[in-house]
């Protein structure tokens, strides 16, 4: 597994033999998000290798954590095991987020997993109208990073760069780092406006509901401990 086995029975190091290689548990947050195409997953994980991520699927599924479909088109699904894991990559998260400082948090700044993210947890039902595109800017990044759609039509949600060329019913504007610290609730959406780091155009009630639907991360209720 690319860990010098421990040579001991105790589950704690068995288990760590399995999930300690790089990325392996990483791959498994992909998974348990419910990504199963070899593309999808590497959205994910877009700084993994494709070597890597191939060996990394052949060794979850050689201990029976994950099988893969036998079609043309092949996918990964988690067994029995793979979903009990569920309980170990949610331990990860809370305890990054309690105990990992945002500074540190901070420092691994990517607009494509964020975006990723937000697409995974948007709300629709909390979404004033049944048709929506949200125009996402970040004004200090590149141009191929720095503007984002977001299209909710019912009960599907999609994230975009191409420009949808329909007029955004609402225009959010603000940095990388600040629109982050909210999704990881570690501000709102009220503060950032009001401290002007953060601005919305367009429709009110879809600006008025944002912390709402936004579908922060699963940790954000988590209090930060950290110093």
């Amino acid at each position: 597994m690319g860990v010098q086995g421990y040579g001991q029975f105790c589950p704690v190091a068995m288990t760590a033999e399995i999930l300690g290689s790089r990325w392996t548990v990483v791959l498994l947050r992909e998974l348990i998000a419910g990504s199963t195409r070899f593309n999808d997953l590497r959205k994910g994980v877009s700084r993994m290798s494709p070597t890597l991520l191939s060996k990394r699927l052949r060794e979850l599924e050689q201990f029976g954590i994950i099988e893969r479909t036998s079609t043309r088109s092949a996918e990964y699904r988690l067994t029995d095991a793979g979903r009990d894991l569920k309980l170990v990559v949610d331990a990860f998260g809370i305890w990054g987020q309690r105990w990992m400082s945002k500074e540190v948090a901070l420092q691994n700044l990517d607009p494509f997993l964020l975006m990723l993210d937000m697409k995974r947890n948007v709300d629709p039902g909390n979404m004033p109208k049944k048709q929506a595109v949200i125009h996402i800017r970040f004004p200090e990044l590149s141009s191929s990073r720095r503007r984002w759609w977001l299209i909710v039509e019912g009960a599907d949600v999609e994230i975009t760069q191409q420009d949808p060329s329909v007029d955004p019913d609402l225009t959010v504007e603000s940095s990388l780092a600040v629109l982050t610290e909210i999704w990881m609730g570690l501000t709102t959406v009220r503060k950032q406006v009001a401290q002007k780091t953060l601005r919305l155009s367009g429709d009110r009630a879809i600006a008025d509901t944002m912390q709402s639907w936004l579908g922060l991360s699963p940790f954000a209720p988590e209090p930060k401990r950290a110093a």
